[in-house]
């Protein structure tokens, strides 16, 4: 099957994903909340069935695929091909009103979707296919100056994890434009690829975060780095342009 198949499939899924998602929101309730990590770690029922919408669709269109995902078992596969999937990135988003969350189903190493049903917008990629918006070109930014540019970033759930990184946010912040933290890894990934932020970094992510967001990022043309876990931090991923990569790593690396 080619990359264009795949990412077909993957847009399958996260359509399939957030018309669960949309239909939960409707009716105002996102039934049987529960935490997991810690207490501000929340799933609800809409994750549990956005991700089986999700499973439903692979299982019929990639029968014989590796799956991983945020809510549910992982299922063994025999074509060597993994799918990556998060039914709904940014739950406090979605159970708060805000309207900053997505579906993000990646097959690793070929094709990647976020799907932003609020607005609605659609992020799409290819190994070497290049990334869109809703079909247009995706254009990263090529800013050369950290002083001036707008950094993303996201926090951990346990309390010691997040006093680290305030103190890394507070080094960071006077020596850039400013930073955003909206609340969804895969979100902001794909906002950076678009060039709505200059960078963006965060420690603590997991695949289902950001398979998809990474692969928009390199194929709009930013640089990725692996953040290694140090002190109370957990490892993380920096996605930033040539021209800033080196002098940001050397802040929150």
């Amino acid at each position: 099957m080619s990359d264009h198949e795949l990412l077909a499939a993957a847009e399958t899924a996260a359509r399939a994903a957030a018309d669960v998602l949309l239909a939960y929101q409707r009716q105002g309730d996102a039934v049987a909340v529960h935490t997991k990590s810690s207490p501000t770690d929340l799933v609800s029922q809409a994750d549990v069935d956005a991700e089986r919408a999700i499973r439903e669709v692979l299982a019929r269109l990639r029968p014989d695929d590796a799956i991983l995902g945020e809510e549910g078992d992982d299922v063994a596969g025999e074509s060597g091909l993994h799918w990556v999937v998060d039914p709904l990135d940014g739950t406090i988003n979605y159970l708060f009103g805000i309207p900053q969350w997505c579906v993000s189903v990646a097959c690793e190493g070929h094709a990647g979707v976020i799907l932003d049903p609020v607005r609605p917008e659609c992020f799409r990629a290819t190994t070497g296919g290049g990334a869109t918006l809703d079909g247009e070109p995706l254009r990263a930014s090529t800013a050369d100056d950290l002083a001036t540019a707008l950094i993303a970033t996201g926090f951990g759930y346990a309390a010691d994890v997040r006093r680290a990184q305030a103190e890394q946010v507070a080094a960071l912040l006077p020596q850039v434009r400013d930073i955003r933290r909206m609340g969804s890894a895969a979100l902001d990934l794909a906002w950076t690829a678009a060039g709505r932020y200059d960078a963006f970094y965060e420690r603590g992510v997991q695949r289902w975060d950001v398979a998809a967001g990474l692969l928009l990022c390199a194929e709009a043309g930013l640089e990725h780095r692996e953040l290694e876990a140090r002190d109370a931090l957990p490892a993380g991923v920096l996605v930033a342009p040539p021209g800033i990569i080196d002098a940001l790593e050397a802040i929150v690396g």
